[in-house]
């Protein structure tokens, strides 16, 4: 089971796996690339409020898998770390300027992950009136 966080008023288990890919799908990270990407979102930890658990970036795509905080919108941070890695690369390789009109798609997925299924949930739920 993933640890629990601890903060002002609240216990809790986020964690959310994240998918987001290259505009058009393109192939254009390359290593140099891919290592920064995870640079990027590594550094933004503690400013923007969610922690990295584990982050695999590919040549057209990127997965991370990321504790965020009831209190904070998982939407408004990844769009805060798309928006930060593309800013940076943008600045750091000016060759994907001339390839892409931006770097990410505005899409992404989103899926929670959890340590027991839906059904073992509504269960449980349903099993409270009688306690």
């Amino acid at each position: 089971m993933p640890a629990l966080q601890y903060p002002h008023n609240a216990v809790y288990s986020c964690h959310y796996h994240v998918i987001w890919c290259t505009k058009y799908r393109r192939s254009v990270l390359n290593a140099q690339m891919q290592a920064r990407i995870k640079d990027c979102i590594h550094e933004k930890q503690e400013e923007y409020s969610y922690i990295m658990q584990e982050c695999e970036v590919l040549s057209d795509h990127v997965h991370l898998l990321v504790s965020i905080p009831p209190s904070k919108s998982v939407n408004q941070i990844i769009g805060r770390i798309k928006g930060y890695t593309a800013h940076i690369l943008r600045s750091e390789f000016p060759e994907l300027k001339s390839r892409l009109p931006s770097l990410w798609t505005r899409s992404k997925f989103v899926a929670t992950c959890g340590g027991v299924t839906l059904e073992v949930l509504k269960r449980y739920v349903e099993n409270q009136k009688g306690v």
